[in-house]
């Protein structure tokens, strides 16, 4: 976690499925909300960890589903896999803490002991996780029973039941909870403690992190009973800890705003963006503004299109370049009338942009490099360029924002479009 020199002023800590993500809303929106806000206002200096069930394979696959953003943490299988940033890096001190009296062939020949417990998938089989299915009127029992077995067998365990057919088995020292007390423990003795924690949750295994010290919570308000129960067993009366109106990742920006933890007005929620006020100027909120400006040209949902793109035109450096994925050199005022033919190209169809990553380095008093991948997906086609961008600040004392003086888009392996028009 060598990206922020000094402590995160907010960390974000959400499950993903039914919490980030909300699988009833098939456009994503809520999700794009979040994106938008986090790359927008908290990227620069701030954390996101994902914290869920999933395998690192099932991971992945959600990853290939959803618009989702890169975090700098991810925590996986129920709190027992902990790895860093793009590249997924495991974190070794972890692993050594989970080995303590643990042994996966006992807890299997165990379990194998139990008729109503059902083998997950072998991708959900872990080195310190093993998953079973069970119903949920024997779920207790079993669970009794069974953690008895293990303890005379040696070793230290905890069960752990939500989504009403889930059991997981994980050492003592695992869970959502455990993982997120390590994370913070080593960024103290490291002298980076975030300043503010929010942690997101709606079953059952989430309840762990809203035990932690001093972390404002927020279950969202499509939360399983499992959740909610605990909630009112344990912690009704902890004022850092909400139960949201709002769905999914619509509920963690309520909480954003509820605790005044920073901004909570996604772009996406600002129709009309010369007259939106910015709390803090930064080159993140030109991308972000940029991308969804251009996500509504192409969707026609510009009003007053003229006076938008001689914004756009007045914020371009003169003898600006811009580099197309395929290699193709162009100004950036020829790159502007290529777009201006894409007007309504995408009108009442599923297109989507987002951008991830953005994250900007000063490279002369007034300078910056932004780096950061835009996506575009149009059903179930995505498409992905990285991209640098040259942004200065402009000359005016009195005008906000960038003069974007540079633009260099390549594909992302795997992820370039079959049609290698200007503004694809």
């Amino acid at each position: 976690m060598d990206r922020l020199s000094t402590n995160a002023r907010f960390m974000v800590v959400s499950d993903l499925d039914h919490t980030m993500v909300d699988h009833h809303d098939p456009e994503n929106l809520s999700l794009l909300r979040f994106n938008a806000l986090w790359e927008d206002n908290y990227r620069h200096d701030s954390l996101l960890v994902f914290s869920t069930g999933r395998s690192p394979t099932l991971y992945k696959e959600l990853r290939k589903e959803k618009p989702m953003l890169t975090p700098d943490i991810t925590i996986m299988s129920v709190g027992t896999e902990i790895t860093y940033g793009y590249s997924m890096v495991p974190d070794d001190g972890w692993v050594e803490v989970l080995n303590q009296k643990w042994d996966q062939n006992i807890v299997r020949e165990e379990a194998s002991k139990f008729s109503e417990l059902k083998l997950q998938s072998e991708t959900e089989l872990r080195p310190h996780k093993v998953s079973f299915y069970v119903d949920k009127d024997k779920a207790q029992t079993v669970t009794k029973e069974l953690s008895e077995n293990l303890k005379q067998r040696g070793l230290n365990v905890k069960i752990i039941y939500s989504g009403g057919i889930d059991l997981d088995i994980l050492p003592q020292g695992a869970g959502k909870g455990q993982a997120l007390a390590y994370l913070l423990k080593k960024f103290k003795s490291e002298g980076k403690l975030p300043t503010n924690t929010l942690v997101c949750g709606d079953s059952g295994n989430d309840a762990e992190l809203f035990s932690i010290p001093d972390v404002y919570g927020v279950m969202v308000s499509n939360a399983q009973e499992e959740l909610l129960q605990w909630h009112a067993e344990n912690a009704k009366d902890n004022p850092k800890i909400i139960h949201a109106t709002e769905r999914c990742a619509a509920g963690i920006i309520q909480a954003i705003g509820h605790f005044n933890l920073g901004p909570s007005t996604s772009p996406r929620d600002v129709t009309d963006f010369s007259d939106s006020e910015l709390e803090n100027v930064n080159p993140g909120h030109d991308v972000v503004k940029f991308y969804l400006f251009y996500e509504r040209w192409r969707r026609a949902e510009v009003e007053n299109c003229e006076t938008y793109l001689a914004s756009v035109k007045a914020s371009y450096y003169p003898a600006g370049v811009y580099v197309h994925p395929s290699g193709v050199e162009l100004s950036l005022n020829d790159g502007l009338n290529e777009l201006r033919k894409s007007y309504g190209d995408k009108k009442g169809k599923q297109f989507w942009v987002w951008v991830d990553r953005v994250l900007a380095t000063q490279i002369g008093a007034d300078t910056w490099l932004v780096k950061f991948d835009k996506w575009e997906s149009f059903g179930k086609e995505k498409q992905c360029s990285m991209c640098s961008v040259i942004l200065s600040s402009k000359a005016d004392g009195d005008s906000k924002g960038f003069t974007w003086m540079h633009m260099h888009h390549t594909w992302l392996e795997g992820f370039g479009a079959k049609d290698h028009s200007i503004w694809s």
